[in-house]
């Protein structure tokens, strides 16, 4: 049985892109915010940022990576979708 391509199941898939696109975006700025949001308070705060400067280069780098990698996503679904119409 061989796999036919049709333009229903191209829908489909781009609704289902777009169904998980929110919580593809949001949560990895979430966890992001909460690191940097847990530097601040138990680091800069109290007085012993050195020790969480580990928590802020990670949430800075989940935060930014998902900039870079989510915006040409989010672009590209939304070509699809205007040519899928």
């Amino acid at each position: 049985m061989k796999y036919i391509k049709n333009k229903k199941n191209g829908l489909k898939v781009i609704r289902t892109e777009i169904l998980f696109t929110p919580i593809l975006v949001t949560i990895p700025f979430i966890v992001g915010f909460l690191l940097i949001n847990d530097w601040y308070y138990r680091g800069v705060l109290e007085g012993n940022a050195a020790e969480f400067y580990g928590e802020l280069i990670i949430g800075l780098v989940i935060i930014l990576g998902n900039i870079i990698f989510d915006v040409p996503f989010i672009k590209s679904l939304r070509e699809l979708s205007k040519k899928n119409k």
